[in-house]
């Protein structure tokens, strides 16, 4: 019975030391350490051909003809789409009718008949002023009645009225039938500017990425009809937290991934920094080029970067999960320790006082 007893407390006494092994908390630590550290913002967007724009059309209409295809070469001007324009097509044919018939008129018969009745009144007049002449001899001679010289001087003044007022229905006809043969002309530019809006040209050269849009289809002012974009350079077109921005200069490398290149990283450099703020998702958009692009790149593939603000090397850091509370860390026995810190990226911190090389600290409880 005694032999059995001592078995019984041995066991009781291997598991309370059993029990009381497995109750200690395990706590993670690191030794803090010397090494390189670099600081980065994160950028996402996607991958822009250079003077890549998107096609719309500025007049309502269905589309008539697609004179492309994606992967087609374009040029400056070259029709891409063209939309149905009946009514627009004879408005311009009456504009051109009209046009004709008012500039006809600036020499036609109207005018014509004007200046006839002003070379009769004209002449008249010429007349009548000889006759007056003549009048006035006579009675210096002595010869003839004085009404017959107030006569003849009432004569003369009548034509010269009827002269000098067919004079001016002439000018303003002139000036008339010209103002009627400019506007006659004009509305056939607009109608001619407008017909042209049916064509829908590239506004830049290069190649079509992408057609949204086929014939019989409504091509609305907010449609998207087309991308067209260079065909052998690319950009990145990235987004960057309002909160960063501040931090972002041109010629700043940065290291872009890709989902079309994994486990590559490949080397840019930002090249544009767009000022105005997107208000809606409180970022700013920012350019950069590839220093050695990837080989086969296509427009709305998707990127992301760090962008490289500033770097140090052989440093004093620590894991950035072992912060707390941004200044303070716990030694291996659990005491809080002040530090001041540096540079931070997404794994580790740079410490530049509180802590030395070789020290071992703990990892926070969550």
């Amino acid at each position: 019975m005694a032999l059995i007893k001592l078995k019984y407390n041995t066991y009781l006494i291997i598991g309370a030391i059993l029990l009381g092994v497995s109750c200690k908390p395990k706590y993670e630590s690191t030794e803090v350490q010397m090494e390189d550290i670099t600081e980065a913002v994160y950028a996402s967007g996607i991958i822009k051909s250079n003077n890549q724009y998107k096609v719309y059309s500025t007049v309502n209409g269905i589309i008539e003809e697609v004179l492309v295809s994606e992967g087609d070469s374009v040029k400056k001007g070259d029709v891409l789409f063209i939309l149905k324009s009946e009514a627009t097509k004879l408005n311009t044919e009456n504009a051109a009718l009209n046009k004709e018939f008012t500039s006809s008129n600036i020499n036609g018969e109207k005018l014509e008949e004007c200046r006839n009745q002003v070379e009769i009144a004209y002449n008249k007049m010429i007349l009548d002023s000889i006759n007056i002449g003549r009048q006035k001899k006579l009675w210096q001679q002595e010869i003839g009645s004085k009404s017959e010289l107030e006569q003849k001087e009432l004569v003369y003044n009548n034509s010269r009225t009827t002269y000098l007022t067919a004079l001016n229905q002439y000018e303003d006809l002139k000036k008339q039938l010209k103002l009627q043969a400019d506007q006659a002309k004009n509305i056939w530019k607009l109608n001619v500017s407008q017909l042209k809006e049916y064509e829908i040209r590239a506004a830049k050269n290069g190649i079509i990425y992408g057609l949204y849009i086929e014939a019989g289809e409504w091509a609305g002012l907010q449609r998207e009809l087309a991308l067209i974009g260079d065909a052998h350079q690319f950009i990145l077109s990235l987004q960057v937290d309002e909160r960063d921005i501040t931090k972002i200069q041109k010629n700043q490398k940065l290291f872009v991934s890709m989902d079309s290149y994994k486990n590559q990283i490949f080397e840019a450099l930002v090249t544009k920094i767009n000022p105005a703020m997107n208000e809606k998702s409180r970022t700013f958009e920012l350019e950069a080029t590839f220093i050695k692009r990837p080989p086969v790149l296509y427009p709305n593939l998707t990127a992301e970067a760090n962008i490289i603000i500033s770097e140090k090397q052989n440093v004093l850091t620590i894991p950035r999960n072992y912060l707390v509370a941004d200044s303070f860390v716990l030694s291996e026995h659990g005491e809080k320790i002040k530090i001041h810190t540096g540079l931070k990226d997404y794994q580790k911190v740079e410490v530049l006082e509180g802590l030395k090389p070789g020290e071992i600290i703990r990892k926070p409880q969550p």
